[in-house]
């Protein structure tokens, strides 16, 4: 019987790792540079080593690990074979497979967003629930969605992109995936900046947004403020994600969303001007769907990762 396993979430700077028993306790987390020369050649040769260390540090023994979870950033299908992660360096090529060869432990990999659903999912703002849709609300909008307790990959280890939904046909800026009028342009932290400018520019109301710095935080600030032009800009923004959430709503049923990332921090406001809408937009078999805040912040990577190994 198992009793330890290793979570792995691999970032463009940085790779979280933790040792977890298998009911998802902590008993040691660090981090290691991602070192991305070479093509990212190095980059699981380095995790290798610092999880052979650890094990070789804490006299544990190979027979009592599940093995190694780990979340990198591009699209992965279940098989563990990534299709290219631009910010690495990498191509296509067998995760999975590679790292298990270096480390001498069973490996299963999963797209960073994906793995970091499951995490919510195991002991976060989901916990209790096997069909949930996770919400990344970050530089861009990411997503992961759990059905019946596993993650929805997709053919390509594309599914779960929610950020790149089409929502507004008259959009003339490209999203940085080069379509137009993508989710994430209106609901990520640099899609509030924009829709800030854009009230900004075409009304005269006083507002305390006009002076200083614009930010997604300096909006629900002053939200909770009760400033009502940015009352308009979170009425827009909410618009935006909650007819988002609702065409996915129509697809994959969820019990739970689970919003997290930095946009996330506002609260509990957040979700009501989500829920304002989705409520407006969905099909009714999926109205009475649960809001919740994210709970692990950075750490739901590595616990994804980490459930990713030892799910039955």
């Amino acid at each position: 019987m198992y009793k330890f396993c290793f979570g792995v979430d691999l970032g463009g700077t940085t790779v979280k790792m933790g040792l977890l028993t298998v009911d998802g306790d902590i008993l040691d987390k660090w981090e290691i540079p991602t070192r991305k020369e070479e093509k990212g050649s190095m980059i699981l040769p380095d995790i290798a080593d610092a999880i052979l260390k650890k094990i070789e540090e804490r006299g544990m023994d190979k027979e009592d690990i599940a093995g190694i979870g780990i979340g990198v950033p591009g699209p992965v299908d279940s098989e563990g074979v990534i299709y290219k992660a631009a910010n690495l360096g990498w191509d296509v090529f067998n995760v999975a497979k590679t790292l298990e060869g270096l480390a001498g432990l069973p490996v299963k990999a999963g797209n960073d967003a994906n793995v970091a659903a499951l995490g919510e999912m195991w002991k976060g703002g989901g916990a209790g629930h096997k069909n949930l849709v996770a919400v990344t609300l970050g530089t861009g909008v990411g997503g992961g969605i759990i059905i019946n307790g596993e993650i929805l990959t997709g053919a390509t280890g594309a599914g779960g992109e929610i950020g790149h939904i089409h929502m507004n046909d008259d959009e003339v800026d490209a999203c940085g995936c080069g379509n137009k009028g993508c989710l994430e342009q209106y609901a990520s932290a640099t899609g509030v900046v924009k829709l800030a400018k854009k009230h900004l520019a075409s009304s005269d109301k006083a507002s305390a947004l006009r002076e200083g710095e614009v930010s997604a935080k300096t909006v629900f600030d002053a939200v909770k403020a009760g400033d009502s032009l940015a009352k308009e800009i979170a009425e827009e923004f909410g618009m935006y994600l909650g007819k988002g959430l609702a065409a996915i709503a129509g697809v994959v049923n969820p019990e739970i969303f689970v919003i997290g990332g930095g946009v996330s921090k506002a609260g509990p406001v957040l979700l009501d001007y989500i829920k304002k809408y989705y409520v407006e937009y969905v099909f009714h078999g999926s109205k009475n769907a649960e809001f919740a805040l994210a709970t692990l912040g950075n750490d739901a990577g590595m616990y994804g990762a980490a459930k990713l190994i030892i799910q039955e």
